[in-house]
């Protein structure tokens, strides 16, 4: 990943923080995207003093706004010269309802956060890659892009989405040397992954931890810097021909017919 040009989103914390470090490690170049510009400052400061010797940008960015995807894109360009690789990261799991119940308003935010940004990613990025003849992209899908979660309708279909345009981006675009998976997540130790747990048990979040661990294959939850490691790989020239899969990082949870 030496000197690779690559735009992380949703890069100040959870998976996007881990994969950041994994690059940064490996001598990646980074341009790091975010909302939350306090946080992503914090983060990337931090980044670059632990490894000075590689260039890192910061962008503050709404994803499901069409001229900050355009702009990170553009900053990119005019830093690096290029985009390697781009890891469509961010992403929110909106509020846990039944289906018929579901506030109208965070669907619609959620659907423009997780399947707009993605889009507008690959929108824009792509053209970049056509040019270079080369490029990596990961997009962030879920274990709800593969399958039911209960009250989580929004997110479920805003992932299935996702996989489902990474197939169609891999399909269109891997004559031009792009190469684009999407991953699939289980119950990786984030903070959004933490927040869910507080509403599924208010009183003991933690609890709530281990009751889901109890039903993986593996008795544990994930490690952010397992989700790292991967796209790491499927962003490099290593991933030589790995292209239109949704790939689960879930323990073998997904695999798994009722509880273990």
């Amino acid at each position: 990943m030496k000197d690779k040009a690559i735009i992380i989103t949703g890069a100040a914390m959870g998976l996007g923080l881990a994969t950041a470090k994994v690059l940064a490690e490996k001598g990646a170049n980074l341009s790091l995207v975010d909302y939350n510009e306090e946080q992503l400052i914090k983060e990337a400061e931090k980044l670059k003093s632990e490894y000075p010797e590689i260039e890192i940008i910061r962008v503050k960015a709404d994803v499901s706004n069409e001229e900050d995807v355009k702009n990170y894109i553009n900053k990119t360009v005019e830093t690096f010269g290029k985009i390697d690789g781009l890891y469509n990261n961010a992403g929110i799991e909106g509020k846990q309802a039944p289906l018929i119940d579901y506030d109208l308003k965070v669907f619609e935010k959620v659907i423009d956060i997780n399947l707009m940004g993605v889009y507008y990613g690959l929108r824009y990025v792509i053209p970049i890659m056509q040019k270079q003849k080369y490029g990596r992209i990961v997009n962030v899908a879920s274990v709800g892009g593969i399958r039911g979660v209960i009250n989580q309708t929004p997110y479920v279909a805003s992932k299935h989405a996702v996989s489902g345009m990474s197939k169609q981006a891999a399909v269109e675009y891997g004559k031009d040397g792009i190469l684009t998976n999407a991953i699939a997540p289980g119950a990786i130790l984030t903070p959004m992954v933490a927040e869910a747990f507080k509403q599924v048990n208010p009183e003991d979040p933690k609890a709530a931890e281990a009751e889901y661990a109890k039903r993986n294959p593996t008795r544990a939850l994930g490690d952010p810097k397992h989700v790292g490691l991967l796209v790491s790989f499927l962003l490099s020239e290593e991933n030589g021909y790995v292209s239109g899969q949704t790939i689960a990082i879930d323990g073998g949870e997904s695999n798994m017919y009722g509880n273990a």
